[in-house]
């Protein structure tokens, strides 16, 4: 009889065991699901507001996507940056309003509240001034996104301006420095000289 009980308590144990493993493994599973569920949905605001502020005209759903300020890494010295929202908008519509864009995925990867796309920008200038500055281009981009509600607040940007005529405006900008400098010993020598003449004239 003791043996009976012994084999029942031990069925339950086991039964009680396997029960215990298998709603852990649900549990375990439901998370990893809403966190694939969550990634997805990060990945695809970010797919939103390159789809339309850089893939199509449609600048005004900038708020969509983008938090009422946001906190903006840059190349050069735009570091830790705090912006309105409306700035993605503005920056876009400089660029529409010179020419045409276009948006080409390359891949798009997601952790946490992260997401990262690396893609290709496409540019056509139509104005002399956006011809000058940026030229007919296609340069690879990477935007780190960080995503809080459903929102963008923090942006790392890494763009490979060197392959654009931007960097023409730092060159521009070096040598008007430079003709700055080389003119102020120029007008002192034409302002010693006249007053030496006038010094000399009987």
């Amino acid at each position: 009889m003791n043996l009976m009980i012994y084999k029942t308590f031990l069925k339950i144990c086991f039964l009680l065991v396997i029960g215990f493993l298998l709603g852990s493994t649900g549990a375990s599973a439901q998370v990893d699901q809403s966190e694939l569920e969550q990634l997805e949905a990060n990945k695809q605001i970010a797919m939103g507001f390159y789809r339309d502020l850089w893939a199509t005209d449609n600048t005004d759903r900038y708020s969509d996507y983008v938090a009422d300020t946001y906190v903006v890494h840059d190349i050069g010295d735009r570091k830790g940056v705090t912006e309105p929202a409306i700035e993605q908008k503005i920056i876009a519509d400089r660029f529409w309003d010179g020419g045409d864009m276009d948006f080409e995925l390359d891949y798009q990867i997601a952790e946490g509240d992260l997401v990262a796309t690396r893609w290709t920008w496409h540019y056509e200038p139509e104005t002399l001034m956006a011809r000058l500055m940026f030229g007919s281009t296609s340069i690879p981009i990477i935007n780190v996104f960080r995503i809080e509600e459903g929102k963008i607040v923090e942006v790392w940007n890494h763009r490979h301006d060197i392959d654009t005529n931007f960097t023409n405006v730092f060159l521009m900008q070096g040598l008007l420095i430079g003709l700055l400098i080389a003119l102020i010993p120029t007008v002192m020598f034409f302002r010693l000289r006249g007053k030496l003449k006038r010094l000399e004239a009987p």
